[in-house]
């Protein structure tokens, strides 16, 4: 005998027992893991949703984080600054006074 006729014989009486075994268990009211039947079974999945006031808590959060968003938005940016520091007119002042000084000393050394 040819091994793929034995092998096809033996799946087919598989089929045979394990629809007997389905259909008696079918009677008795119980299932097994072991048919195929049991095993092809879809699980049923708990649909899961927002209550309405689980909605109604999460709006309110998304509301606040967007206005708080647009509010940070509407803010003046910082003023950007250069990268050189201004000088006070004292300190202007007291520079070009030291330096007529200087100048005023050069003109009465070259003159002497």
């Amino acid at each position: 005998m040819d091994t793929r006729t034995i092998l096809a014989d033996l799946k087919a009486e598989l089929n045979r027992i394990t629809q007997a075994i389905a259909a008696l268990e079918a009677l008795d009211g119980t299932v097994t893991a072991t048919t195929p039947a049991a095993k092809a079974a879809p699980k049923q999945s708990k649909k899961r949703g927002l209550t309405p006031a689980g909605r109604r808590r999460l709006s309110a959060m998304m509301k606040a984080r967007w206005a708080a968003r647009r509010k940070q938005a509407a803010k003046p940016a910082p003023k950007a600054t250069r990268g050189r520091r201004t000088m006070s007119p004292a300190a202007r002042k007291k520079i070009a006074d030291a330096q007529r000084a200087r100048w005023a000393a050069v003109k009465k050394a070259k003159s002497a």
